[in-house]
């Protein structure tokens, strides 16, 4: 069974298997899309493959253009941005090892583009980052002083939900 979430208003997953060793998705990249902010992942390592379109990666500083049928592997913690700055839809195979909660992470996000709990440019807040960065640490960390994200997101979590942000509530 294939279920598709979509992350962002313009980026979505559908989440072709799922076991402990390996989570494999069908990701789709909306076009003109900008890079995400630079995050690691502490225990998982990615690997992605263009199906279709194309991709623009920057791993550890080191730029990559991808194309149909490119591969990239992303080792955890390497700092790393991915996007699509074409004009046209792009579809990736992606695949992480191993899954961990990574698609927990990826249903949250849905959950909130779901219901609706996003700001006017379609994201969530910086209240519901700061419940989710803290709750999914072992799977997703943005790049900064570590003790200060902490410290930042926090707070973030605690004001997150006394204004009702939840895990496991879709959003």
């Amino acid at each position: 069974m294939t279920e598709r979430l979509n992350l962002t208003p313009s980026d979505s997953v559908t989440i072709r298997s799922s076991s402990p060793e390996l989570l494999e998705v069908e990701a789709e990249y909306g076009p003109d899309g900008d890079p995400p902010p630079k995050h690691w992942h502490p225990a998982q390592d990615e690997q992605f493959r263009v199906l279709e379109g194309q991709l623009q990666a920057r791993v550890d500083g080191v730029e990559h253009e991808l194309a149909a049928g490119d591969e990239i592997e992303i080792p955890r913690e390497a700092v790393h941005q991915m996007w699509n700055p074409g004009s046209s839809r792009t579809r990736a195979l992606w695949r992480t090892r191993p899954a961990g909660r990574t698609e927990q992470w990826f249903r949250e996000l849905g959950g909130l583009q779901a219901s609706g709990r996003v700001g006017r440019n379609g994201m969530p807040s910086p209240l519901a980052f700061g419940v989710l960065l803290t709750e999914y640490r072992d799977v997703f960390r943005l790049v900064g002083p570590d003790p200060l994200l902490r410290v930042a997101f926090a707070a973030l979590a605690i004001a997150g939900r006394a204004r009702g942000y939840r895990v496991g509530s879709a959003g």
